[in-house]
């Protein structure tokens, strides 16, 4: 598994803080106040450059993978995709106003035509985000993920160690709650309903 196995531990303190101190029954959604996220510029999955300020208005989905993972991300990448889809039978007003956005921690090998590849298999809303190393890292710390690039394999590959956290996102950029893409699609969907107010 290329996932470090304290990723979930990644995640920034402050949001595990606010998190743990939510009851279980709450209206404030539980990353509130979070210092999650921020401006960024990055390049999508046609080549386009494109700011945050592109998915203003919209909920965000923000994951961060690799498309060369070979277990976590395309699973997660599922879960999201399915999660969207199942909302977009049960409410799809909702489902319209949200943007699942993968954001490539590989921009060495994740050029927008790989991430177009990848991001089209999980779901037509699904953006594909990558950028110089420089935009990514910057990207990276905003948003409390680590990555890390792992040693040459047999043949020249290589795997990324990476925290694994789905963050939805206001339609003003600001942290809500984080998904369980590790619980399936219908725990994303429930999710999303949940906090997508």
């Amino acid at each position: 598994m290329n996932i470090l196995r304290f990723a979930r531990l990644a995640v920034p303190a402050a949001a595990l803080a606010v998190a743990a101190c939510q009851p279980a029954a709450t209206s404030s959604p539980p990353l509130e106040g979070a210092k999650i996220g921020g401006p960024f510029t990055l390049v999508n999955q046609d080549g386009r450059t494109v700011t945050d300020r592109d998915f203003a208005g919209k909920y965000r989905i923000m994951y961060f993978g690799y498309t060369y993972c070979p277990d976590v991300c395309p699973t997660d990448a599922a879960a999201i995709g399915k999660g969207v889809a199942l909302l977009a039978k049960s409410d799809p007003d909702l489902a319209k106003r949200i943007v699942p956005i993968f954001v490539s921690v590989d921009p060495e090998r994740d050029t927008p035509k790989v991430l177009k590849s990848f991001v089209s298999a999980f779901s037509p809303q699904m953006v594909g985000l990558t950028g110089t190393p420089a935009q990514i890292a910057a990207v990276s710390q905003a948003y409390g993920v680590f990555a890390g690039k792992g040693e040459a394999q047999p043949g020249g590959g290589y795997l990324v160690n990476h925290s694994r956290a789905t963050y939805l996102m206001s339609p003003d950029g600001k942290p809500l709650a984080l998904l369980p893409s590790d619980k399936g699609p219908q725990a994303v969907a429930d999710e999303i309903k949940r906090w997508a107010t």
